[in-house]
């Protein structure tokens, strides 16, 4: 583990906007037994911003599903979608203002339910810290791709103001 090249609170302790742009081209380090390391090139990520949007989990206040979006920048907000698939969450911003970056792809697995599924996350996951984890965090690739934008997947419920913002980042 090189340690030089992992993403401080520093990098987390800021707006959702800068972020999860910021995420892609990064690598997603998992460690598992006997010190074996995958490391995974984040694709696509899509920002959840605060309690005033209507696609965020805060939207509707603090609750023991969402409590870590409310705590600094840096921890894992992992939740369970379908009743099948895990959504891996990178917290983001100030502590109370509750934002969370959505790792909706990394190389080898198109789609946020695929990858957690196949990188073996789970609720175990929920509210470890990215700064010191011994079994995930995020390294700089020393990449620095072409981001495009576009609207959000699959949050219709949030209507069209919330649906079409352009906060989903990839590659």
């Amino acid at each position: 583990m090189n340690e030089n090249r992992r993403l401080s609170g520093e990098f987390f302790i800021r707006d959702v906007l800068c972020v999860a742009p910021e995420l892609i081209g990064k690598r997603l380090v998992i460690r598992y037994g006997n010190n074996i390391f995958h490391k995974y090139l984040i694709t696509e990520t899509e920002a959840y911003r605060g309690s005033e949007d209507k696609a965020c989990h805060a939207s509707k206040g603090r609750t023991i599903r969402n409590d870590v979006m409310f705590q600094p920048g840096g921890k894992i907000y992992v939740y369970f979608v379908y009743g099948m698939y895990w959504m891996l969450n990178f917290v983001t911003g100030e502590e109370n203002n509750p934002q969370a970056a959505l790792i909706r792809e990394i190389e080898g697995y198109d789609g946020p339910g695929k990858l957690t599924k196949a990188l073996g996350i789970d609720k175990s996951f929920y509210g470890e810290d990215l700064t010191s984890s011994n079994r995930i965090w995020v390294e700089d690739a020393g990449f620095l791709p072409s981001v495009k934008t576009g609207p959000r997947i699959g949050i219709n419920y949030a209507g069209e103001v919330w649906k079409n913002k352009p906060w989903r980042y990839y590659i």
